[in-house]
């Protein structure tokens, strides 16, 4: 991976991040102060405390992502601690998927007129969960690659030895 590539992702990565974090102070900044204008409708503080933690399922991703661009930089991605890495990201998009459900949820009772608007957002959700099964998926070769790779040093181990 180029230096201009890895410089422009991780400046996406952090854009990214700041602005999800600033958007998680402001909405806990206005559910804590009580300024919260909810005037019935739709139940804004259990979907603020949900949208929080969507968010935060998100930035888990993208610690994630930085911490395998550097892996990837540094040439050691392909071993065992790249796997915490997928995993957490793999857990990240799960948990995304269950807030979605919950946001579906809660938004359910107010589409009673027009169901399929719930429909759809359960399909959002499942197409959610089809990411994680995308990226386990994508695990796989990693798992290939560091075995080899271990299997490599092995012989070259052996190799060495012998010369």
């Amino acid at each position: 991976m180029g230096k201009l590539t890895v410089r422009a992702l991780r400046v996406m990565l952090a854009v990214v991040l700041t602005g999800t974090v600033f958007v998680q102070a402001l909405m806990v900044w206005v559910l804590v102060s009580g300024n919260d204008p909810e005037d019935g409708s739709l139940p804004l503080t259990p979907l603020r405390l949900i949208t929080i933690l969507g968010i935060g399922t998100a930035q888990v991703a993208l610690v994630c992502v930085w911490r395998l661009v550097t892996m990837v930089r540094r040439g050691t991605v392909f071993s065992h601690a790249g796997f915490r890495y997928v995993d957490l990201i793999i857990g990240a998009i799960v948990a995304a998927a269950l807030v979605w459900f919950a946001v579906t949820a809660l938004n359910a009772p107010g589409q009673r007129d027009d169901p399929g608007v719930t429909l759809i957002m359960g399909g959002v959700g499942v197409a959610i969960l089809g990411v994680a099964l995308i990226v386990l998926v994508l695990r796989t070769p990693l798992t290939r690659a560091v075995a080899r790779d271990v299997e490599a040093t092995q012989l070259q181990a052996e190799l060495d030895e012998v010369i």
